[in-house]
């Protein structure tokens, strides 16, 4: 009876209309107004893929939990960042989703990396298991920064994206180590640098040929955060809203203690998030490669809550899939948040820090294997990452 009470809390949840107001909505980096485009909207929200608590898939570890009931939630919010970042680098931030509508492989393609399976590169036996490595017991509620550090770790793995996972330490983000990280180490900065613009489209394509560097690797940045002690400083609230305005947004991983949502936009001082929340069976991929989508997407209106109520502990995340989009949100940073700030939300600086210990950009590790045996090679994998990350708050 409590499972069945519990849906309907959930779907009367979900039933929340938006107000009628003059104010914009902000999601994602783009604009919306609810008097005039609220089916526009709606749209653009449910075309984010949507994952959810899940039962009835194959044990994780092989005698582990088959459901994330209960303590999956951020590992969930994670997984829908790294989703909207892939969808921005193949279908582009204006891809829309359409129910029943034959969508491109490239959408089915990144929706198998996330499904509940042992092989999937981003599955929650990956993330569940790779975060043993973080300190984190298989079953046991992640923080927003631990979810980061997992992700960068099975990116390195990740060959068909090939993104660069650039995590900050310290509320600082550094540019110099970013341009490092993305700009392949087989080319010299400089060579890299004066071709960028000669080549950009043929740069842009992120083709490996003959094992030669495509050129910028599509960046994901996340920036774990501390924006109080107890509750969220207000001081920060408005530059964390400019952050949902940029183009290059990803939105935000938070919400309350061991309660985590994926927040994607704004309306006045609400944040609009999706909710992970609701436990939906296992779905797997067809014989063709297609995946039955229709409970990967919330298609009723999403839930919102006051800004002032959210945990101060949250990880931003943006995505530039070139060089250009980098320096732009640099631009937008310097002009919206470092500037204007008496007291920052972070730091953007353009040198390494010198009393940080040397950056050195992740990379696979050299083990023989990959996919769903990866995970019996962490002790490796953490002997060869840096060990200056900073520690779950």
């Amino acid at each position: 009876l409590s499972r069945y009470e519990n849906q309907i809390t959930i779907l009367s949840d979900y039933l929340e209309e938006f107000p009628e107001t003059d104010e914009p909505v902000w999601i994602l980096g783009r604009q919306h107004h609810l008097n005039t485009d609220k089916s526009k909207l709606l749209l653009d929200i449910s075309a984010r893929l949507w994952f959810t608590y899940r039962r009835k898939f194959s044990p994780i570890g092989g005698t582990g939990p088959s459901s994330d009931t209960g303590w999956g939630c951020m590992l969930r919010c994670g997984q829908m960042m790294l989703a909207q970042a892939l969808i921005c680098r193949h279908l582009g931030r204006d891809w829309q989703w359409e129910k029943h509508k034959q969508q491109p492989e490239e959408y089915h393609r990144i929706l198998r990396c996330f499904l509940d399976r042992k092989d999937c590169c981003y599955s929650i036996h990956q993330m569940a298991q790779m975060g043993v490595g973080e300190g984190k017991s298989i079953g046991e509620w992640f923080g927003p920064n631990t979810v980061a550090q997992v992700l960068k770790k099975l990116a390195l793995f990740d060959e068909w994206n090939s993104l660069a996972v650039y995590v900050s330490m310290d509320n600082t983000v550094v540019i110099e180590d970013i341009k490092k990280m993305c700009w392949c180490p087989a080319q010299s900065s400089s060579v890299a640098h004066s071709s960028a613009h000669l080549h950009r489209s043929a740069l842009g394509q992120n083709k490996n040929t003959a094992g030669l560097c495509p050129g910028w690797k599509p960046l994901l940045l996340i920036i774990p955060l501390r924006l109080g002690i107890n509750h969220i400083n207000p001081v920060y609230i408005d530059a964390f809203k400019e952050c949902f305005k940029m183009p290059q947004s990803l939105g935000a991983l938070g919400g309350k203690p061991n309660n985590a949502y994926y927040f994607i936009g704004f309306l006045g001082n609400e944040l609009i998030y999706l909710d992970p929340h609701t436990t939906q069976s296992f779905v797997d991929s067809e014989e063709n490669g297609t995946v039955d989508d229709e409970s990967f997407h919330c298609q009723q209106a999403p839930h919102r809550m006051k800004i002032m109520n959210l945990d101060p502990s949250v990880a931003l995340g943006f995505f530039c899939k070139e060089e250009c989009d980098f320096d732009n949100w640099c631009s937008l940073v310097q002009k919206e948040i470092v500037k204007q700030q008496s007291l920052r939300m972070f730091e953007l600086v353009q040198k390494h820090p010198p009393h940080w210990p040397p950056f050195v950009p992740p990379s696979k590790p050299e083990v023989t294997t990959t996919g769903a045996e990866l995970i019996e090679s962490t002790d490796k994998l953490f002997e060869l990452e840096e060990e200056f990350e900073i520690l779950s708050v």
